[in-house]
């Protein structure tokens, strides 16, 4: 399994643009082979920003590479970003291999995912 991160230090006023850019926005990550899960993070504030995070799990490595090399990958980020600035800097970019997971046991009666 893969975890792609990019994190956003979003400018306070701007929170609530920022989110309708993500919520309002067609990833095609559903048309990709090796897409397991998305999750928009919105995380701790700082006197000037507040941390965003996406987050995208990934079957392999190799999976999400060839999300960053397909058409789908340039429709997703081809929105035209607006007249201010949103955040602060440029997102970072973090991957993870994954070395261990470890999930809750199915409970009786629940169904598995």
């Amino acid at each position: 399994m893969f975890i792609a991160m990019n994190r956003f230090k979003v400018v306070k006023d701007s929170t609530a643009e920022f989110e309708q850019v993500w919520l309002g926005r067609d990833s095609h990550l559903g048309e990709m082979t090796g897409f397991v899960e998305f999750h928009l993070l919105r995380g701790p504030e700082a006197e000037d920003h507040v941390l965003y995070a996406s987050h995208t799990i990934w079957r392999s490595r190799a999976d999400f590479e060839a999300w960053t090399r397909s058409e789908q990958f340039r429709k997703a980020h081809s929105r035209a970003p607006s007249s201010k600035p949103l955040y602060l800097g440029h997102p970072q970019f973090e991957g993870f291999e994954t070395i261990q997971t470890v999930a809750r046991p199915a409970e009786s009666g629940e169904a598995a995912a």
